[in-house]
């Protein structure tokens, strides 16, 4: 044993005598052990170059793809006290059905003809509105005739200046002619009565011809006279003419006044009217916010505010609610390093609780009980507890999923990724390595349509 001598030893020729030496030497199960051992190994190492699907493994929830469709609490809009329970927990209702009935507690609104007698002031204050209205429009009427009347009474005072001036144009060529027949009958009267003087005319020409010259004078006053009386015409028509502008701008600008006073009102009005009509529909809103409805086709799951009596407060939820009609959709939650490799599109086996399934994750095909999906999005920020939520939806070219399931019920995702060989699938798990990074080329085009995905 220990090769100090060079003679060697004969194994064979030692244990030929050993009974259970040659007992073993003389059967086949060794050779047969060998032969397995050999065959498993070779087998074995065969194996190690078989191909081998990567995938991530995420546990989720069910959920619904749409986000209305998922379970909701239903709150109060207003103030109230339960009075009254039409359905109960688990019932399915229509939608529109009556759920529950709240009364007022506010005492603003205890008035049981709150709405007739708000209607009745938005009636009231509409009527004030036409009636303003009709009164600006009468004040409009009356400007419009002020302004014609102005008009005529301007052109008829026009009228009769032009005529005042005529009339003292008139009187000043009388008055001119009697200056001059005047200053004629003064010339014959002086020659007549150098005539007399002379006893060429008798005293009673000459008598004539003063008489003759006295009428002259007092024509010449008169036509004077007249004359002063016809340029203080003339005056007083100019003056008319202001005067008939004053009177009617002060009667316009009064009825100006008297119209913006109207309009204002009726502007005033209408602004009343609206906080009124929007304070009347507030009423009727609120009035109909007593009858809680539901939604839409569903489910009461669960009731919040329970007791007939109980106050709740605007905003309280009273009771959860499951829509009747809703896609199914799987909430996964990855880990950060893993979400490079997931992307919208890719297939995604899963195995749901409570339905026995047989898994190979790395030969999908072979499993047995899993469904498939395909992912539809994944959040762009990290959840509470550090994940990346993925929403995987059913894959239209593959077996629907169970009818049975529920929101709520978990399952166990496995997202496809690139196949490897199995040796280095061992050496990147034994080495901590994260699966390989790719794209899929087939991928792409679901990805551009990404607004598209449904």
């Amino acid at each position: 044993m220990l090769n100090i001598s060079h003679n060697s030893i004969n194994r064979d020729e030692i244990l030929k005598n050993q009974s259970s030496y040659q007992e073993v030497m003389r059967t086949k199960a060794s050779r047969t052990l060998v032969r397995l051992l050999s065959v498993l190994f070779f087998l074995g190492f065969v194996m190690l170059f078989l191909p081998w699907t990567q995938s991530i493994r995420a546990r989720g929830t069910l959920t619904t793809l749409r986000p209305e469709n998922r379970e909701q609490e239903i709150h109060s809009v207003i103030s109230g006290r339960v009075e009254k329970w039409f359905v109960r927990e688990g019932q399915f209702v229509a939608k529109g059905d009556t759920i529950i009935f709240i009364s007022e507690m506010k005492s603003e609104y205890l008035d049981p003809d709150l709405i007739e007698k708000s209607k009745n002031q938005t009636n009231a204050k509409e009527a004030s509105i036409t009636s303003y209205k009709s009164k600006a429009e009468a004040l409009r009427n009356q400007i419009d005739a002020l302004e014609n009347n102005q008009k005529l009474k301007l052109k008829q005072a026009k009228n009769y200046l032009s005529q005042q001036r005529l009339k003292v144009n008139s009187d000043s060529i009388e008055y001119e002619t009697a200056i001059i027949n005047l200053d004629i009958a003064q010339k014959q009267f002086a020659r007549q009565e150098k005539l007399y003087e002379h006893g060429l005319k008798s005293l009673t020409e000459l008598e004539q011809r003063r008489q003759k010259l006295q009428e002259a004078v007092n024509k010449k006053t008169s036509y004077q006279n007249k004359w002063f009386t016809s340029q203080n015409e003339l005056i007083n028509a100019q003056l008319n003419i202001n005067t008939i502008q004053g009177e009617f701008q002060e009667k316009i600008a009064k009825a100006q006044s008297d119209l913006m006073s109207a309009v204002s009102m009726s502007l005033e009005a209408e602004s009343d009217y609206n906080k009124l009509s929007i304070q009347q529909s507030n009423y009727t809103q609120r009035s109909g916010f007593y009858y809680i409805k539901a939604p839409q086709d569903g489910y009461v799951t669960r009731a919040i505010t329970t007791g007939i009596g109980e106050t709740v407060k605007e905003g309280d939820p009273i009771f959860s609610f499951i829509p009747s009609d809703y896609d199914l959709a799987l909430q996964m939650y990855i880990r950060p390093i893993d979400l490079p490799l997931v992307e919208e599109g890719r297939k995604v086996q899963i195995q749901f609780d409570g339905w026995p399934a047989l898994v190979f994750s790395g030969w999908p095909n072979l499993s047995f009980g899993t469904y498939t999906g395909r992912v539809v999005a994944y959040d762009k920020a990290a959840t509470a507890n550090g994940e990346f939520r993925v929403l995987v939806s059913p894959d239209p070219d593959s077996p629907e999923w169970p009818q049975l399931l529920r929101i709520g019920s978990g399952a166990y995702g496995i997202s496809l990724l690139k196949n490897v060989p199995i040796w280095y699938e061992m050496w990147r798990n034994l080495n901590g390595f994260p699966p390989d990074f790719y794209i899929n080329e087939q991928l792409k085009e679901p990805k551009a349509k990404k607004g598209k995905v449904k």
